[in-house]
């Protein structure tokens, strides 16, 4: 469903009230849908899964960083060693990924802990995603493991230079058909 986050008429019914926009609504009634499913007979083989996700459209999780040489400052060089603007989560990321690289917005996405660092795998091993920072080889070595069709990382996330450069290295050798990435 794609609906426009419009403006609620305030002369509208009372079970409408409460809601600022239709699509307030709209999520309140898919909700409810997804109740009176669960009431009623299902499947034994079914999860029972009636969730739903609420994407939104906004800018690039990207920062601007086209710049003119002679516009540039020393001090503006702190600024650009993180790419990514500061109010973004790592779903924000990761929900960027999955439509810069085509992957279908409904697969199914398992969130895990690996190494107290947050890690993504969508559609189990179809791709894997970890924004956190201080990504160590050790992780990366299990990451391989799962030999995932795609991994991608955060660009300034690992813990040293070396970490970063080896990162290929060690997919090709644990994983070869994994296409790495880092933004």
């Amino acid at each position: 469903m794609v609906q426009m986050p419009e403006s609620i008429d305030p002369s509208l019914p009372p079970y409408k009230r409460g809601f600022t926009t239709i699509a307030e609504i709209s999520k309140e009634r898919i909700r409810r849908a997804g109740q009176k499913i669960l009431e009623g007979d299902c499947h034994p083989d079914w999860n029972r899964d009636v969730g739903f996700r609420v994407l939104k459209v906004d800018t690039s999780n990207m920062k601007d960083v086209y710049y003119r040489p002679d516009e540039l400052k020393q001090s503006d060089l702190l600024d650009m060693v993180d790419n990514v603007k500061p109010d973004r989560t790592a779903e924000d990321l990761l929900f960027q990924v999955l439509v810069d690289w085509g992957v279908d917005l409904t697969l199914p996405i398992r969130r895990e802990t690996v190494q107290g660092k947050t890690v993504f795998f969508v559609d189990d091993n179809a791709l894997v995603a970890c924004f956190d920072m201080g990504i160590t080889e050790k992780l990366v070595k299990e990451l391989a493991k799962h030999e995932p069709l795609r991994v991608i990382f955060r660009d300034n996330g690992f813990v040293s230079d070396a970490v970063k450069i080896n990162v290929e290295q060690i997919f090709r050798q644990l994983s070869p058909i994994t296409e790495v990435k880092a933004i």
